[in-house]
């Protein structure tokens, strides 16, 4: 009897808690909408600011993310644009090579046409000895293209030597401007003999020697040609040597002295024309 006393009692307490939460409810239901404004204000005041912190990350990190994007998109078309560079830089440097080629053979072509009289063979340079001048060098043209010694040799603007050895597929070539070089010349304008000799150490200066001319007549003056002369042993008559730099009247009062301005470029040879045609003299 107790015990169904106390389920009662328990069962009131219940149906009062539920009571005073259905009035609670009603109640808040009521005052909703004069809470509810306060409520926003202060949602606004603590809700917005964080929200246009974590707008600002969001668009900070999508500037950030952009950037990495475009950053690797000019990485890529520099490198593409390097690419580009590099090939046309080789194309440029061919076109140089081959421009420069080009200069020289017209050039040699020129100067094949200028003594048309001779027969000659085209040879490229293969060495030469150490040095910044072409003093003596060897040819890729020898005995079996019929080239043979004290053969002329001409170049980019005129004599360059002479024929010194000959193997089967190779020719040695000693300059007119190596110290060892002495062939005579003469004055074109009065063919007065003279003796144009080497010299590499005037050759730092652009310049060669010449002596014994005889100009009474003051004829031969700076920038008068020098050619090889008609009395020359080795050298063919009238293939031009170089131009008059310097001239003065030697100590015997007779004759003059001076120095010549090749008129080949002996600093960078690669081409040049052997004349076959050798010298007639008493002995051939």
């Amino acid at each position: 009897m107790r015990k169904k006393l106390d389920l009662k009692g328990k069962g009131r307490n219940l149906l009062t808690f539920l009571t005073l939460v259905c009035i609670g409810l009603i109640l808040i239901t009521l005052t909703t909408s004069f809470v509810a404004e306060p409520v926003r204000n202060i949602t606004g005041y603590l809700v917005a600011p964080f929200q246009n912190g974590v707008n600002d990350i969001g668009s900070w990190l999508s500037d950030q993310l952009s950037g990495f994007q475009d950053v690797r998109e000019l990485a890529r078309e520099n490198a593409e644009l390097k690419k580009e560079i590099s090939e046309l830089t080789q194309k440029n440097n061919e076109l140089v090579q081959n421009q420069s080629e080009l200069a020289r053979l017209e050039e040699l072509y020129s100067l094949d046409k200028k003594y048309s009289d001779y027969n000659k063979v085209a040879a490229s340079v293969i060495s030469k000895d150490p040095g910044n001048w072409y003093s003596t060098f060897v040819v890729n043209k020898g005995s079996k293209d019929g080239i043979a010694v004290d053969m002329n040799v001409l170049g980019q603007g005129g004599l360059i030597g002479i024929v010194t050895e000959v193997g089967a597929n190779w020719a040695q070539v000693r300059s007119i401007i190596d110290d060892e070089s002495n062939l005579s010349g003469m004055a074109s304008n009065t063919s007065e003999p003279c003796i144009v000799t080497g010299n590499l150490l005037g050759m730092n200066n652009g310049k060669i020697d010449f002596k014994g001319l005889r100009d009474d007549d003051n004829a031969v003056t700076e920038g008068t040609s020098i050619v090889t002369s008609n009395i020359s042993d080795k050298y063919l008559t009238g293939l031009l040597i170089g131009y008059v730099s310097e001239i003065a009247l030697d100590s015997n009062n007779l004759t003059k002295s001076g120095t010549i301005i090749p008129s080949a470029d002996f600093r960078s040879l690669r081409e040049v024309l052997i004349i076959t045609d050798l010298k007639q003299t008493r002995e051939n």
